[in-house]
């Protein structure tokens, strides 16, 4: 503005040069770009060597779609004569790059949702956990779910994406949605698309059979377009930049799978609690809205969402990866469903094809989880205890103490003075004991006429301390009535034995002194 005012004052180059202190070339330059209509203070093109060779470059990056390397221009334009830096050509294949994106830029409309109308899912890479059975830390996967409407995030791990495992986690994510939307959109993978006919994908028999149970239309995006399902993308993405340790989120290494899957539900809570950026909102309170607008979900999931069906064999177990696992009585013969859920093995039976139900089962009939183990390896069968009752045998092949069961009048007056007459009898059997019968007699009546309570502690006392003899029984219920307790009771061994003492013979056949 000083070289203008300058000028307009001295209507002279030079004259104006000299008061602003500037070069009359300067001046000069000044009036012709604003007699021009030009920005004085726009930075002066000044031409280079590469510029008669910018059209051929234009050339080239418009028929690579922009991908073409600079490096490799370089050397096509050293052949047609060009002896400039490399970095001049890096420089005008940049700016020739830049013009071509700014013309072919991919442009998206606004996604207008309405509610209960699209989620969308997605899979992701999890950390490394510990396998079941303490194998070697192996990874897993994150079933990402998006409701797109609310925004509602779901997060599920697993250890694969098969189909069981799919249909689970959509069974999973519609009852944490509360109910089923009209569609869904995923990605084409084997266990949703099974094949592309002209284009046109078809479906898996199974997937579209669980879909209609829920009442839910599965949809794929444009192949190899993951940008058509930005919102799974996206769910994905944040879920494993907080999940997934790394040196940006200081996370620590997962334990077990439990310790993941209860990161994934605090995760969940997070996200769905704070304000989304879009709505001004949390998702969870805008889900109470969109849960009015979702389908009704059935009470009984998919039969694929519970697993692979096997049959219980007659020995109360059903395998699964090579290995046997124990389930409740009452279920030989009938069909059961088993899966993976995390690190441990789930057993789901419909009780109500059940001939005869037994009497542990309650609840109303249908699908129910009768057994729930730790995965195990093939070699190692997992047998609950609780499912065997009436084994005579425990898990490392010992027998069990028999149960006495009277089958006279006699006996079952003995058995009913109470647990120490029950201890009483196996223990003497146990060491080959003669006259039992006699005996059992005589502590009936010894109970009669001191009293039952008495009598049981005494035998219970008899049968820790191993006296079976005829006058053992009255001995010590006499010691008990003088104060004695049963914390100073002394077991014959070689620690407390009752044989006299050699200190006698020590001296024998020694001279005396």
């Amino acid at each position: 503005m000083e070289i203008f005012e300058a000028l307009d004052a001295t209507e002279c180059v030079y004259s104006a040069a000299q008061l602003a202190g500037v070069d009359p070339k300067t001046v000069r330059r000044y009036a012709r770009m604003r007699d021009m209509g030009l920005a004085v203070d726009a930075p002066i093109i000044r031409p280079k060597m590469i510029d008669p060779f910018m059209p051929k470059i234009e050339e080239w990056v418009e028929r690579s779609q922009g991908k073409v390397r600079a490096d490799k221009l370089h050397e096509r334009l050293q052949l047609l004569g060009f002896t400039g830096d490399e970095r001049s050509t890096r420089r005008a294949v940049a700016k020739a790059k830049e013009r071509w994106n700014a013309g072919h830029h991919r442009t998206y409309r606004p996604w207008i949702t309405e509610p209960g109308l699209w989620c969308q899912f997605d899979w992701g890479w999890g950390p490394k956990v510990p396998g079941p059975g303490g194998e070697e830390p192996r990874e897993t996967l994150l079933f990402c779910a998006w409701l797109a409407w609310s925004r509602y995030r779901v997060v599920i791990p697993t250890w694969d994406r098969t189909l069981p495992t799919l249909i689970s986690c959509i069974d999973s994510m519609l009852r944490a949605l509360g109910g089923a939307p009209t569609y869904a959109l995923t990605d084409n993978e084997k266990t949703v698309t099974i094949d592309r006919v002209a284009g046109v994908a078809v479906r898996h028999p199974q997937i579209v059979a669980a879909g209609r149970h829920y009442g839910l239309q599965v949809h794929t995006c444009v192949p190899f377009d993951p940008e058509s399902k930005g919102g799974s993308e996206a769910t994905v993405r944040i879920a494993k930049a907080d999940l997934v340790p790394t040196d940006a989120n200081l996370q620590s290494e997962y334990a077990s799978f439990a310790e993941l899957r209860g990161a994934c539900a605090i995760f969940c809570q997070q996200v769905n609690n704070r304000a989304h950026r879009e709505t001004g909102k949390a998702p969870s309170s805008m889900l109470d809205i969109e849960r009015k607008r979702l389908h009704q979900l059935p009470e009984a999931p998919h039969t694929l969402a519970l697993g692979e069906s096997r049959q219980v064999l007659r020995d109360q177990t059903v395998r699964f990866g090579s290995v046997r696992y124990s389930t409740p009585p009452g279920l030989v013969g009938s069909e059961a469903w088993v899966r993976a859920d995390g690190d441990e093995l789930v057993v789901v039976v419909d009780l109500s094809t059940l001939p005869v139900r037994p009497d542990w089962m309650q609840g109303p009939a249908g699908l129910a989880e009768v057994a729930r183990h730790p995965l195990s390896m093939p070699g190692r069968p997992v047998i609950d205890l609780s499912h065997y009752p009436d084994h005579p045998q425990d898990m490392d092949g010992s027998p069990r103490p028999p149960k006495p069961k009277p089958v006279n009048e006699q006996e079952k007056a003995f058995l009913e003075l109470g647990p120490g007459a029950k201890s009483r009898l196996i223990e003497a059997s146990a060491a080959g004991t003669t006259r039992i019968r006699v005996k059992m007699a005589a502590a009936v009546e010894l109970a009669a006429l001191v009293s039952v309570a008495e009598v049981d502690i005494a035998l219970g006392l008899a049968a820790t301390a191993g006296r079976f003899d005829e006058g053992d029984l009255m001995s010590i219920v006499q010691h008990r009535r003088h104060g004695a307790r049963p914390a100073d009771l002394v077991v014959a061994d070689e620690a407390h034995s009752v044989q006299p003492g050699t200190s006698a013979w020590a001296d024998f056949g020694r001279k005396a002194t």
